[in-house]
């Protein structure tokens, strides 16, 4: 007998950030215009001010809207809108647990990636890599752009490697990468680990350390797979 699972309910706050990005796409809202105020949103979305403000914050940090303190929330730029849509549609679409099996496919190919990065690269490589890093710790960047950095970091890593297995993997899996990062990676301003932990890796492979640049690349994908099994937990229980 065949026997199917129910398919798990959606939060109420992916539903309600589904529902303001169709408003803004179908009503052509444009880059400044201000949406209704909170108590407004909460009567006509019928939803409860907390989930309605994680919402916000979500787009917020996605780079969609922008929350003015005591002005209120706004349309972003359509550029912003345009580089995001891909990652929103990912990032809200892909599961925890299915970005939970991608990421641990991620964490064995960078771990060692990142032991041959650092006995073998050259000195152009490791300015390359400090570049990425000061471009990450520009904390005014929008967050699709640090998003973005972030990935080419990793994905340098892999190419010092030069395994060209693990680049095409990289490659294929990118959508998933971008979308598990946007699931787990804090704003520029508060990832203070992850800040931390990039500043490690770099400094491993400046010394040719591939045993520390070991640790500091399982610290920062536990960190990952941590967040990921929190959010697949959480939404199994909903």
């Amino acid at each position: 007998m065949v026997r199917l699972k129910p398919i798990p309910r959606r939060s109420t706050v992916d539903q309600v950030v589904d529902r303001l990005l169709a408003v803004i796409k179908q009503q052509n809202l444009q880059p400044g215009m201000r949406l209704p105020g909170e108590l407004e949103l909460v009567d006509q979305l019928q939803v409860s001010r907390p989930a309605l403000r994680e919402a916000l914050a979500r787009l917020d940090s996605m780079g969609l809207v922008t929350i003015q303190r005591g002005r209120g929330t706004f349309v972003s730029d359509r550029g912003s809108l345009a580089n995001c849509a891909q990652l929103v549609r990912s990032a809200l679409t892909i599961s925890p647990r299915e970005l939970l099996t991608y990421a641990e496919l991620r964490s064995a190919i960078e771990v060692q990636a990142v032991r041959q990065a650092a006995e073998r690269a050259t000195n152009e490589d490791i300015v390359a890599l400090e570049e990425l890093l000061r471009e990450l710790n520009d904390f005014d960047r929008p967050y699709d752009q640090a998003l973005e950095i972030d990935f080419r970091f990793h994905r340098k890593i892999v190419d010092i490697a030069g395994n060209e297995l693990m680049q095409n993997v990289m490659e294929v899996i990118y959508e998933f990468v971008l979308a598990q990062m946007a699931r787990t990676t804090p704003l520029p301003r508060d990832n203070e680990l992850g800040h931390r932990l990039h500043d490690e890796i770099v400094a491993a492979i400046r010394q040719r350390d591939p045993n520390a640049a070991e640790r500091a690349m399982r610290a920062h994908m536990q960190a990952v797979l941590t967040r990921l099994t929190a959010s697949a937990q959480s939404q199994k229980s909903a």
